[in-house]
């Protein structure tokens, strides 16, 4: 096996095993806690520009499939970790995480000092930086880093018009489900798991790309509007917020996800800020503040909402319990509400599904107006 290194923006250089394609690539570095469901995050499109430190020590035991996905392609810009097996063991799997890697072009690194990396991480706040199998020497290394510091920060990224789907389409209800309401979907990096969710409850979701228009979503005719997850800095969609406000104004139900959750509260009144390392895993708290009940949930994201920047008619209903992050917010006046964190898990607990049960009631409430 070749050599590969992982270098930081501020010059931290860390040595390893070339896993995946060979090559460099460039990206945010960032961190996740999750000790399984590493092929969900490798297609999650939320994790598009960044290269993501796996936190587990090994990472690749049970393989990948066709199934675990959550979008058409893996969407990380890199991997890594302490260990990527060259071997799995699970009856589902069907190919090892570096041929997965290989075949999607896109390089990964392992045998590297992963604990020092996300200790640096933590310390010094998420960063640029690249991965590259084609660095042989200390000159080279340093000319790399320089590089890095060329690369465009998360920071202004526009990524959700790019990442989601081109054209609309319907995803059909489940099987044996009565139909309970026609949902319009914008696609700013959407999970397949939430149309999945959405379907099984009896919506049926239209997905819409993330530069559709309030006029053509309005014109549609549908129960509910469905902000999704997505990549990037919301403060570089100003666009895709002022239609968002539009469908707030519509009185029908709204459900926002991750970015969709950031780009409701700017289109609120309120205003994001990044954060130092973000919050990504499987295994972060929330409390409701409205029932004091604690879940677990799975998270990605490195924007937040400023819950003090929300208007008199925005409540919060969730934070984080590590960091007093806004974590979900609803309305007063009208029948909209988000969250921060992911409810349809994949990976993660299952403990917020009920989020799309709530989301299900609005749209048979219908306009409340």
């Amino acid at each position: 096996m070749s050599g590969a290194v992982l270098v930081l923006e501020d010059g931290r250089r860390f040595s390893g095993r070339a896993v995946g394609a060979p090559g460099t690539t460039f990206g945010e570095v960032v961190f996740n806690t999750g000790m399984s469901g590493y092929q969900e995050t490798l297609t999650d499109p939320s994790y598009r520009g960044q290269i993501v430190v796996m936190t587990a020590a090994h990472v690749g035991n049970y393989g990948l499939n066709d199934e675990d996905v959550e979008s058409s392609r893996i969407q990380v810009a890199g991997f890594a970790a302490r260990h990527f097996p060259d071997r799995f063991s699970n009856q589902r799997g069907e190919e090892p995480i570096g041929q997965g890697l290989a075949e999607g072009d896109v390089v990964g690194i392992d045998e590297l000092d992963a604990r020092a990396l996300v200790r640096h991480l933590r310390s010094r706040g998420v960063m640029r930086g690249a991965i590259s199998t084609e660095t042989a020497s200390d000159a080279d290394a340093t000319a790399l880093v320089e590089k890095v510091k060329e690369q465009p920060t998360m920071t202004g990224a526009a990524l959700a018009l790019t990442v989601g789907t081109t054209t609309r389409f319907v995803y059909p209800i489940s099987a044996g489900v009565a139909r309970k309401g026609r949902v319009a979907a914008i696609d700013y990096g959407i999970k397949r798991n939430i149309l999945r969710m959405l379907a099984a409850r009896g919506l049926e979701p239209t997905v819409f790309p993330a530069a559709a228009t309030a006029e053509e979503l309005l014109a549609g005719g549908f129960d509910g509007y469905f902000l999704s997850n997505g990549p990037g800095d919301p403060d570089a969609l100003p666009s895709c917020v002022a239609e968002v406000k539009r469908l707030v104004e519509s009185s029908k139900p709204v459900f926002g996800i991750c970015l969709g959750q950031q780009l409701l509260g700017l289109a609120l009144g309120g205003t994001t800020y990044k954060l130092k390392f973000g919050h990504r895993g499987a295994n972060h708290p929330v409390k409701n503040i409205q029932t004091g009940r604690v879940a677990i949930t799975s998270q990605n994201h490195g924007f937040s909402v400023a819950a003090d920047s929300l208007p008199e008619n925005v409540e919060i209903t969730h934070v984080n319990l590590n960091d007093g992050t806004c974590e979900g917010f609803r309305t007063t006046d009208r029948p909209v509400f988000a969250v921060q964190y992911h409810p349809e898990s994949a990976p993660g607990p299952h403990d917020s599904a009920a989020l799309f049960d709530e989301f299900v009631s609005l749209v048979e409430q219908g306009d409340v107006r």
